[in-house]
């Protein structure tokens, strides 16, 4: 004859006069009526009805799926450690487990005769004498509690996939963006008006090569760029390093070590970063301990020979009146004899370098000349750019016809999904990148405006600069000039970068002009 199930109105513990409440909530289940004080209120009240002696109260804020659960282990120890039987009163089936992990271990007890367990919500109790039916109902609620915990879980995959897909970010925005809502109440990303620029300047700065990051985080502290959470202390050198290494500022996210197109305003231009990414990485090939002296052409200049960095020294002469003078030498190799190292003053190399500046120089009058020309480019790049946003503008708008069209179709079973998916991953994707294109034309007739008016200042001013800098800026302008460095034994071979190439080349043709027009004119 099989048994009847006992449900908990009719059951009545002989002898069981403890109980122990059990109340647990994670961050959701807050906001779905399973809070803290509603689970103790209601379990206090079936405590009265059932005459059960509340003897402890456990309140749990954690998982019951990940880690390792340790309030929830105490409790158990708790349990253990009573003489009598104890009931166990919960909520629901949930609130004690949502996987069988703990199965073993609450049933041995329930064995030992040592605990109960008391769902008030689903309406049964779990004890020694209960029947298979009954605890085929437990392990069903369990069953339930790990399949919604589970669905929960690869809704959530699905739903950070397809942001991922569309390119939205699914985390704390980096430095110089901010968390917010749009006007659906949905999550996004905006600049943070605030910071941006500061971290824009960060990659400017350090793109010229002339910073370690240890020298980037004292730059950005003097410009006052800090956290926007927490304290908002200032970044530090492994901040400063994680923003010089993010493809977010470009228009791209980085998920698990994949990038993906994404959808809001970039800070900079991939050039930009990618020009950081040559600085980051050279840093580990240059020698720039130099034992914590601050040389000029550290890190700047390879020896030709060899291909190989040149290195530098400073070595103390010392006088027959005896004066000591200390004189900095650059280390390469010999031209006729690879293995022979040769050394090189500082001072003879400076003094070349000096002269390049200083043949840059541009007078007056043609400086007036160029000041000419550049406005007259400046307008036509203006115009240029006007053009280039009306297209780009357009293409982009053709594309989103195209995506609700391709929409459309799968709608009307035309088309499969994975086709629609892949042809909408290539059309958002190019999308993007128009985007992006189009955010970079915003001020750049400005921008080229004011690129044009530095290199004409710079060119004007170069050797007067150069004369009047610290080491530091000395580097700078030599890494902005020189796109190359070498020394083919004690001869200094360069190249300069565009346009101050053409500005050397200008004052050469004008010095040319002038002696030919000396050589032309009459003598007296």
């Amino acid at each position: 004859m099989s048994r009847k199930i006992v449900r908990f109105e009719e059951y009545k513990p002989a002898g069981l006069k403890k109980a122990i409440i059990l109340a647990r909530v994670s961050t959701k289940d807050q906001e779905e009526g399973y809070s803290i004080a509603a689970q103790k209120h209601r379990l206090q009240q079936y405590c009265e009805r059932k005459g059960l002696e509340i003897i402890r109260t456990f309140e749990l804020v954690e998982s019951s799926t990940h880690g390792d659960r340790k309030d929830f282990a105490q409790m158990i120890d708790f349990i253990r450690k009573q003489r009598e039987c104890v009931a166990l009163v919960a909520d629901k089936v949930d609130r004690v487990q949502r996987s069988f992990k703990e199965f073993p271990m609450l049933d041995a007890l329930i064995q030992e005769g040592k605990l109960e367990l008391h769902f008030n919500t689903e309406n049964y109790i779990i004890h020694r004498e209960s029947v298979s039916q009954e605890r085929l109902m437990w392990s069903i609620g369990v069953v339930m509690a790990q399949s919604y915990v589970d669905s929960l879980r690869d809704n959530v995959k699905r739903s950070f996939d397809q942001k991922i897909r569309t390119g939205e970010w699914i985390a704390t925005a980096p430095v110089g963006y901010m968390n917010a809502k749009d006007s659906r109440g949905r999550g996004t990303v905006v600049v943070d008006e605030a910071r941006a620029l500061l971290v824009r300047r960060l990659f400017e700065e350090y793109a010229t090569g002339s910073y370690t990051q240890g020298q980037m985080v004292k730059e950005a502290r003097q410009w006052g760029l800090r956290n926007a959470r927490g304290k908002q202390e200032p970044l530090v050198r492994s901040q400063i390093n994680r923003v010089l290494q993010n493809p977010f500022y470009y228009g791209e996210m980085e998920v698990k070590g994949k990038r993906y197109p994404h959808v809001y305003t970039p800070l900079i231009t991939k050039d930009l970063y990618d020009r950081c990414q040559a600085v980051r990485l050279g840093w580990h090939k240059k020698p720039f301990a130099y034992a914590g002296k601050d040389y000029i052409f550290r890190g700047l200049i390879t020896c030709d020979t060899t291909g190989k960095t040149v290195t530098a020294d400073t070595k103390t002469k010392r006088y027959q009146n005896g004066n000591t003078a200390e004189y900095t030498y650059l280390m390469c190799w010999n031209p006729e004899d690879p293995d022979k190292r040769m050394w090189v003053r500082e001072d003879t190399v400076l003094a070349e370098v000096e002269q390049v500046f200083k043949n840059m120089g541009i007078d007056d009058d043609i400086y007036e000349d160029v000041v000419a020309y550049a406005r007259n480019t400046c307008d036509t790049e203006k115009a240029f750019h006007k053009r280039q946003m009306q297209e780009t503008t357009r293409e982009i708008e053709a594309i989103q016809g195209k995506l609700n069209k391709l929409m459309d179709l799968l709608l009307e079973g035309a088309i499969e999904k994975a086709e629609h998916d892949e042809k909408r991953a290539a059309l958002r994707s190019r999308q993007v990148d128009l985007t992006n294109l189009i955010n970079s034309y915003h001020g750049a007739d400005d921008g080229f405006r004011d690129a044009v008016v530095d290199m004409l200042e710079l060119s004007k001013k170069a050797h007067e600069l150069f004369v009047s800098s610290n080491n530091q800026g000395k580097r700078r302008l030599i890494n902005f000039v020189f796109s190359n460095l070498s020394l083919k034994g004690e001869k200094l071979a360069f190249r300069l970068r565009q346009p101050f190439d053409q500005f050397v080349n200008a004052v050469k043709i004008e010095e040319w002009r002038a002696r030919q027009e000396s050589n032309l004119r009459p003598t007296a």
